[in-house]
């Protein structure tokens, strides 16, 4: 009677041990699997946010003059936009735009010197006057050097300083200080102007 009594032990001992590891085995097949879901999130996301966009110098021939009325910026998930709103009407065309990377930010007209935050500084030039070409009357209260009424850029990923050159002969420009010389995009839409900078080479988020 006592060797079946220990033999039913033993066996309960034998299933509690092979119960244990049962459960650390799933344990560990359970951290490898989060961690492969992961790592998959993570290159689905690169893939999601890759750019061929490239650094090199963004231009357009347009025929539009409208005044600008206002700039704003917004996030998105891999990318930073900056957009340049144009006074709608006639005549309808797109502003001719110059969008590039610069050593040093120079004012258009006085050639001051205009420092920006950032590792790297992208100039916007747009034919779209911060004034009506007709009455001369301002359409946008940027000043020279002072940065941009109403953007904030607080907790963007990649820019960092925005600031008013100047409008002169018909053209509006801009200075864009960002992280790093990063890829970018320009969008002409008529009534808007579009620069998107990628928050990295890469791009994941």
């Amino acid at each position: 009677m006592r060797d079946i009594r220990l033999l039913a032990i033993a066996v309960l001992v034998s299933a509690g041990l092979l119960t244990t590891a049962s459960v650390g085995t799933a344990a560990a097949s359970g951290t490898e699997g989060s961690k492969g879901v992961t790592e998959a999130t993570a290159s689905a996301a690169a893939a999601a946010c890759s750019v061929t966009w490239g650094s090199l110098p963004k231009t357009g021939d347009g025929t539009g003059n409208r005044p600008l009325t206002n700039v704003r910026t917004g996030r998105h998930d891999c990318y930073d936009r900056m957009v340049l709103d144009i006074r709608s009407g006639s005549p309808a065309g797109t502003p001719a735009y110059d969008v590039r990377y610069v050593e040093k930010f120079y004012q258009d007209g006085s050639g001051n010197l205009i420092e920006i935050g950032g590792g790297a500084i992208l100039q916007i030039v747009a034919s779209a006057p911060s004034y009506d070409p007709d009455t001369h009357q301002p359409t946008y209260g940027g000043k020279g050097g002072k940065p941009l009424p109403g953007v904030n850029l607080a907790g963007y990923k990649t820019f960092r300083d925005a600031r008013f050159g100047a409008s002169y002969e018909g053209t509006t420009q801009l200075g864009l200080g960002v992280r790093a010389r990063l890829p970018f995009r320009v969008h002409p839409l008529g009534d808007r102007l579009v620069v998107d900078v990628a928050h990295s080479w890469a791009a994941a988020r």
